[in-house]
């Protein structure tokens, strides 16, 4: 079973998200911000990220890069989901490391789609 850690400080939008991937089979582990993700991360590596952009303390793009430079590296999909929807804020989050960028409000049959996919491109 793929492990997702989702990163959403929006209550309703974690529950949401953490319940419909649940129920695709995914093992979801969910935490508010981005120093938590970070500690969740060195406790249990996940096979893939799900980070909001606007969070407290520290933005989804902070937590990219930091996830990239760290031990997991290139390795582990990162799916940016948020309502930053901009030109500007698409190269943002790719040039942090996302790998894909799905922008709220969001069908859950895509994210679940979307997130196979990615899981997907790296179990090849």
């Amino acid at each position: 079973m793929n492990t997702i850690l989702l990163v959403e400080d929006d209550p309703d939008i974690r529950h949401l998200v953490s319940y419909k991937l649940t129920k695709g089979g995914f093992d979801v582990t969910a935490v508010a911000d981005g120093f938590a993700a970070l500690r969740a991360v060195r406790e249990n590596p996940p096979d893939l990220f799900l980070l909001d952009v606007r969070m407290p303390e520290m933005s989804g793009i902070e937590v990219c890069r930091e996830l990239r430079a760290g031990p997991l590296g290139a390795t582990v999909p990162i799916i940016m989901l948020t309502a930053r929807a901009r030109p500007q804020d698409l190269e943002q989050g790719f040039a942090a490391g996302a790998t894909e960028y799905i922008v709220k409000p969001f069908s859950p049959r895509d994210l679940q789609d979307r997130v196979e996919a990615a899981l997907g491109r790296v179990s090849r």
